[in-house]
């Protein structure tokens, strides 16, 4: 039983171009299906993840669940997702990315769907740890796609366009799962979540495919230099090279406190726009999810940008977009209710988000190691990131309902200063750590 699972997910074997002649334009038609269902199929996982953020104050007014039990709900899915991000990460590398992706999605939308039901509060936040597991199955085998159909002239502008996934998939949620619930109960925000995510298993098993090789291209996508040509290294020793670059601890540390910021917004922007602006939950819903539409824009250009104007160098738009983060933040936290302010707000902070998403969440870690050792950065990345994103959500619910005052759903009040310092504080460490970093760029002969 166990030689027939490894062997379902083995990488699919190389095999002769059957095609001389078209090859070429085989290759290129089959590299936009890639990219393409990676994309896509990446920001249907999504859905899947957020779900639960947009029904949080329904769970609450309902008194099924209190702030605290729903910020360790909420960090289940962060803690899980950190370690097996770090553990999928490196499985990634050694397995049939398509096969692998997919799984991860197909067991993401399932548990989506058993949440649909009224579940005691243990074994939600056991579903919602299980479903961490299978979002970290979706960004390495992403990643390594990119890395495998596309050289590094082209990754940093590819990069950039697939890290927009994850924009669509909050958009998605913010809009489709926002009116659902409205229209229909919490119970309906998770079932279609899970339907999304069913339509993601298809688009993946059927778009992606493992490697060109797999598919008969002989082209050179990544060709070899004269030094690696010299020395050959087993992904082992490439990984192992990966866990002892100090450069992609930093990156590591910078992106946690990153995410702790991002997923403050993802997790409690709605409630603290219902709670201290008093806008309803389809007004909240809008102003958030222009965060994730306008972080389609920051993820499509950052790697274009920093291709193009930058010569591939990451560090100086990182800064730049980190402090801008920073601002945005203090705008949306601390202005006045203003619903021309609070989407500018969102504007700003989704352009920012989405570019250090890109750089600090993956590519800048990618461009300092092994092309072959990818799925590994982005475990070491990935484990950091989530891990800040999990303690937020605990830290973050704890302040939220030590701070309330009054009885009902209709009496209570928040004050949001403490919780609003411990975000903002994040945000300022992240660019902070990115002027320590020094690591070089591995040249396209790797």
């Amino acid at each position: 039983m166990l030689q027939k699972l490894v062997g379902f997910y083995r990488p699919a074997p190389f095999v002769g171009s059957a095609t001389k002649q078209d090859e070429e334009a085989y290759f290129k038609r089959l590299r936009w299906s890639v990219f393409l269902s990676a994309t896509f199929g990446y920001g249907l996982y999504y859905v899947s993840r957020l779900s639960f953020n947009v029904i949080k104050k329904p769970l609450i007014d309902q008194g099924l669940y209190t702030e605290s039990q729903l910020g360790i709900i909420g960090s289940s899915l962060f803690f899980s997702y950190a370690g097996a991000k770090f553990i999928n990460g490196f499985l990634a590398d050694r397995t049939n990315i398509r096969k692998f992706m997919a799984t991860g999605l197909l067991i993401s939308a399932c548990i989506n769907i058993c949440l649909g039901f009224n579940l005691p509060f243990i074994a939600f936040a056991v579903l919602w740890g299980l479903n961490g597991w299978a979002q970290s199955m979706g960004a390495p085998p992403s990643v390594i796609a990119l890395t495998r159909w596309f050289n590094s002239k082209q990754r940093g502008t590819y990069y950039g366009f697939w890290s927009a996934s994850h924009n669509i998939g909050e958009a998605l949620t913010y809009l489709i799962i926002a009116l659902l619930v409205s229209s229909f109960g919490w119970q309906m925000g998770f079932y279609g979540a899970g339907i999304i995510g069913l339509l993601g298993v298809l688009i993946i098993w059927f778009g992606l495919h493992d490697s060109p090789q797999s598919k008969g291209i002989t082209l050179a996508i990544n060709p070899v230099s004269a030094e690696e040509k010299k020395e050959e290294t087993t992904i082992g020793k490439l990984q192992k090279q990966v866990l002892k670059n100090p450069y992609v601890w930093l990156l590591a540390l910078s992106s946690s406190c990153m995410y702790v910021t991002r997923y403050a917004i993802n997790s409690w922007g709605i409630f603290f726009l219902q709670s201290s602006k008093g806008y309803t939950s389809l007004q909240a819903s809008s102003i958030v999810s222009v965060n994730a539409i306008c972080g389609i824009v920051g993820t499509v250009f950052s790697g274009l940008v920093s291709d193009k104007f930058f010569k591939g160098k990451r560090k100086t738009p990182a800064l730049i977009f980190g402090m801008l983060n920073t601002i945005a933040l203090s705008l949306f936290l601390f202005a006045p209710k203003s619903y021309v302010l609070d989407t500018l707000s969102m504007v700003l902070f989704g352009l920012s988000v989405g570019v250090l998403v890109c750089f600090l969440g993956g590519l800048m870690a990618v461009d300092i190691v092994h092309k072959k050792a990818t799925g590994a950065a982005l475990g070491v990345v990935g484990i950091a990131s989530y891990i800040g994103a999990g303690i937020q959500d605990i830290i973050s619910g704890s302040m939220i309902e030590g701070s309330k005052t009054g009885s009902s759903s209709t009496s209570l009040l928040y004050d949001f200063s403490k919780v609003s310092m411990f975000w903002i504080g994040a945000s300022i460490a992240s660019f902070v750590l990115v002027l320590l970093i020094r690591g070089k760029r591995i040249k396209e002969a790797v």
